[in-house]
């Protein structure tokens, strides 16, 4: 048995996900999408993910964290692009480790893969969005050294207000 919180002792292995994973990468953006209080959002399926993750033009990638065989946290990035540095970057879409995993370093290694992934291809920055009410998870993200960026806003288009600017628009 790992001891709680010694994360020492806890072997967590990284590695890219591939399609025979869909069901796992599901099952971390339904827990990801009860934590954040948006279940009811969340419409994904394991054939869109199969689809949009690894058929013929992959949107994102995704990492796993395992343990004994068993999935307990991912991160889903995709390639930014920034005009000012003129380079690529990372977008961390999502990452999310389950509660049983928590505080013994899996969300740290899940970064700093994605960070080391940055520094090997030259990338300019990893960016990422989070929710004002995630203290924990913002503490844990400035004990990093990420720095909030607080005078932007995100704004999203979704659902009807897409279709119509999309459609109606000439």
């Amino acid at each position: 048995m790992t001891p709680a919180g010694d994360p020492a002792a806890v072997v967590v292995v990284l590695r890219d996900a591939t399609d025979r994973d869909v069901p796992d990468i599901l099952r971390c953006i339904r827990a990801l999408a009860e934590y954040e209080r948006l279940a009811n959002e969340c419409v994904a399926t394991e054939a869109r993910l199969r689809e949009t993750l690894f058929g013929a033009d992959p949107a994102a990638s995704v990492v796993l964290a395992v343990q004994n065989l068993e999935v307990v946290g991912f991160a889903l990035w995709f390639r930014s692009y920034s005009t000012f540095l003129a380079r690529p970057g990372i977008y961390l879409e999502d990452l999310f480790v389950f509660p049983s995993h928590r505080g013994l370093g899996v969300g740290r290694r899940l970064l700093a893969h994605l960070a080391r992934r940055a520094v090997e291809r030259d990338l300019g920055r990893l960016e990422w969005a989070v929710l004002d009410w995630n203290v924990e998870a913002i503490r844990f993200y400035e004990s990093l050294g990420a720095v909030p960026m607080a005078d932007w806003t995100t704004f999203r288009l979704t659902g009807d207000a897409l279709e119509a600017l999309g459609v109606g628009s000439g």
